[in-house]
């Protein structure tokens, strides 16, 4: 188990990049989209801009979060906390749970991929960068 230790001081990596990636992934697609998506949702465009600016904001706040101040890392936290309430409320909770559409009939459009990104995000903006320093505090 010491060995594993020994990457203890850079495992906060690991979700950072991953949410991080996921949240600029999906707010560059929303850019070119945006005029549908918002037809989808039924809201202005600019609304869509303004979610894809979120993610992204989101998303370079949890990174900075990594080398910088703790309330980048719970900000960061709290905006990617925000989206995914939204996504899970308006558009997969009709889904159900199942994300995988193993014989579901879903679509794979559950929301069981968004509660664990709302739950990781929730970590951050709870816990901040005890996470990275090791506290457990």
């Amino acid at each position: 188990m010491n060995a594993l230790n020994t990457f203890s001081p850079v495992a906060h990596w690991l979700p950072r990049l991953s949410l991080a990636a996921t949240f600029l992934y999906h707010a560059a697609g929303k850019f070119p989209i945006a005029a549908d998506m918002a037809q989808m949702l039924g809201w202005p465009v600019a609304l869509v801009y303004l979610l894809a600016c979120a993610e992204i904001t989101g998303a370079l706040l949890i990174l900075y979060g990594g080398i910088g101040p703790d309330w980048a890392t719970r900000l960061g936290g709290l905006i990617f906390a925000a989206v995914m309430l939204g996504a899970i409320f308006m558009v997969h909770l009709p889904y159900g749970f199942n994300s995988v559409n193993l014989g579901s009939g879903n679509m794979g459009k559950g929301f069981e991929f968004q509660l664990l990104i709302l739950a990781v995000s929730l970590l951050y903006a709870f816990k901040g960068n005890a996470l990275r320093d090791g506290e457990d505090g």
